[in-house]
């Protein structure tokens, strides 16, 4: 464990003095200020609460931008270091080779926290400030938000570790981390709705259903934050929530397996390879 935490500093430290890492903190916290305040403007001719529509303004963003940067601070964490000839060194040292993947997953996973409970921040202090009124539950659903957002970035971060290992040259895992941000952030929405279209009104299993969102980790995020509550409506999500049994407990484990899965493949992977 006291290896694990060596590594993760190591990367928090090195993060620390990428300005790409401060810029992305910065960008995460001017698109929420900004959605925060544009997307608080309806409220006053509708009566909607405006903390309500900023989580699902924040959801939408996090679903594009959040799987990018993780995809992007990890797609070359292992196939980088090994091209730079560091990884050689780094394991002369007494340490294991998951020990190496757990310790650099966990430092990134610090730092796309923090840029992300950074950058919502701003905007939830922003909006303590000009609308004090907001109640306590929209506050929690906030919360969750926030929370399930890293989440869905440790998710990506284990994809991205798992494309890594696999890949022999940088180039060629970055390439495939584009293409995965791709499938699961635009191409998959697109061939489910595709294929329920096709399906010419007939009933989808409701088993079925189930399983096609929880295939896809975007999905699964989207439903937990805008499937239940005041925001379902906002969404437009409440329908497809109404015809799926997934709860709140299930679509969190589902992304907790979307993170163990690749993260463990990932050890396994880089067991066997050489260096």
């Amino acid at each position: 464990m006291t290896n694990i935490l060596i590594i993760a500093r190591k990367e928090i430290q090195e993060g620390l003095r990428n300005r790409w890492v401060l810029a992305t903190t910065l960008l995460l916290a001017a698109l929420a200020l900004t959605l925060s305040f544009l997307g608080g403007a309806p409220t006053g001719s509708v009566g909607v609460n405006k903390l309500d529509i900023v989580i699902v303004s924040l959801s939408s963003l996090t679903i594009f931008l959040v799987p990018l940067i993780a995809l992007l601070l990890s797609h070359d964490a292992i196939v980088g270091e090994t091209e730079r000839g560091t990884m050689i060194l780094l394991l002369s040292y007494p340490l294991g080779r998951s020990e190496v993947i757990f310790g650099k997953f966990l430092g990134h996973l610090a730092i796309l926290a923090f840029a992300t409970l950074f950058g919502y921040g701003v905007a939830a202090a922003a909006l303590a400030v000009s609308s004090p009124d907001i109640g306590l539950e929209s506050w929690r659903s906030f919360a969750s938000m926030v929370g399930s957002s890293v989440l869905l970035g440790a998710v990506f971060l284990a994809i991205g570790y798992f494309v890594s290992t696999l890949a022999r040259e940088r180039s060629t895992a970055g390439g495939i981390a584009i293409g995965i941000w791709l499938f699961f952030v635009l191409i998959y929405d697109m061939a489910l709705l595709g294929g329920l279209v096709a399906a010419r009104g007939q009933t989808v299993p409701p088993m079925l259903l189930d399983m096609l969102l929880v295939a896809n980790p975007t999905d699964a995020y989207r439903l937990l934050n805008l499937g239940s509550g005041s925001a379902s409506a906002l969404s437009g999500m409440a329908g497809i929530a109404g015809h799926t049994g997934l709860s709140a407990p299930v679509l969190l484990a589902a992304l907790l397996l979307w993170t163990l899965v690749p993260l463990g493949l990932s050890t396994l992977v880089f067991s066997r390879r050489e260096v």
